[in-house]
């Protein structure tokens, strides 16, 4: 019963709740306009740029997650690891919150690594992430406060986070989990379960403290770095597909690198919806009407997800091709 409760919450009221976030932002457009718009008003040779970037960014997260491997298991190979990024990334178009998972058993099948480390590795870099979208965040409203703070205080409601760290729920769960994780190493050696779980959580916690054993840092940071640029450009890039948004400049793209990430925070498919209510929001700040934030706003995250849609299916069909001639070869050289 609640497995179907799950899965009718993942894929139809989620769903549904960012289609209808769509068709609010768009019900007063004309369809017939939009498409002229995406016809006649677009220079798709931008799109192309930003698509490549996007790729690139998704490779130097297969680099970057190679590093955090190496140190607790063998260090997987690049193509299985950008194969496993990408199908990580068409799972979560499926499954919202779900790619990280999949990416892991990807990489854990085809590489012969332990699934609980792989994960943890993910934990760290998700992590490492947050820390670059928490800096972002802050040079923002630094430079950008009197501009920008009051949309994101009344859009995300961030004035009562502090409400969460006053609640007696909040503490609940910090000592069930203490008490948990002290019931399991206590009497781990008494009962088979308690000592599956205590490998378990010794395996995860390697995999998340693996950042720490990487030899090459200023690289992994390099990485880091590389990443998030190719986000905000891939964003910037396409401000000058479209007349409207062409006069905008860095300030924009970094606000709307950050509005967007928010947005894709949503428990939604891709971000539909609320990705798009956050971008034309932001466009709107920066003088861009309606219509044309709209249209802007379609155009990147169609271009995007389509680019996901494409790499994804490709390395989700060659995986096991390559992987099937990989252990082909293997067997041949322990025979002879």
């Amino acid at each position: 019963m609640k497995k179907s409760i799950s899965k009718v919450i993942q894929f139809i009221l989620f769903p549904a709740i960012g289609l209808f976030i769509i068709y609010q932002l768009y019900k007063d457009q004309n369809a017939a306009e939009i498409a002229e718009a995406l016809r006649n008003d677009v220079d798709y040779k931008w799109i192309a740029l930003s698509i490549a970037l996007g790729l690139l960014s998704h490779v130097s997260r297969a680099l970057r997650w190679q590093m955090l491997i190496e140190p607790i298991e063998k260090k997987p190979g690049l193509v299985n690891t950008f194969c496993a990024v990408m199908t990580g990334y068409l799972a979560n178009l499926v499954f919202p919150r779900m790619g990280e998972v999949s990416r892991c058993g990807v990489l854990s099948k085809y590489e012969r690594l332990s699934f609980t480390r792989v994960v943890g590795t993910v934990v760290a870099e998700r992590l490492t992430d947050l820390f670059m979208l928490i800096l972002i965040m802050i040079a923002v409203l630094t430079l950008q406060f009197d501009f920008l703070g009051g949309f994101l205080l009344k859009t995300l409601k961030l004035d009562s986070v502090g409400e969460i760290f006053l609640s007696p729920l909040f503490y609940g769960l910090i000592t069930l989990v203490g008490v948990s994780i002290f019931l399991v190493k206590r009497y781990a050696k008494q009962y088979r379960a308690l000592m599956f779980l205590k490998n378990l959580m010794a395996k995860f916690t390697e995999g998340v403290s693996s950042i720490r054993k990487i030899e090459n840092k200023p690289l992994f940071i390099f990485h880091t770095l590389f990443i998030w640029t190719m986000y905000f450009l891939m964003i910037y890039v396409c401000f000058y597909s479209m007349p409207a948004t062409s006069s905008l400049g860095i300030d924009a793209g970094i606000t709307i690198l950050l509005t967007g990430s928010l947005g894709m925070i949503a428990p939604v498919q891709g971000g539909i919806g609320a990705w798009h209510f956050m971008v034309i929001a932001t466009l709107k700040l920066y003088g861009i009407p309606s219509d044309e934030g709209g249209v802007f706003a379609l155009l990147v995250h169609a271009a995007q997800n389509l680019m996901i849609i494409g790499a994804g299916l490709l390395a989700f069909g060659a995986l096991p091709i390559i992987n099937g001639t990989k252990n082909g070869k293997e067997t041949l050289a322990t025979n002879s």
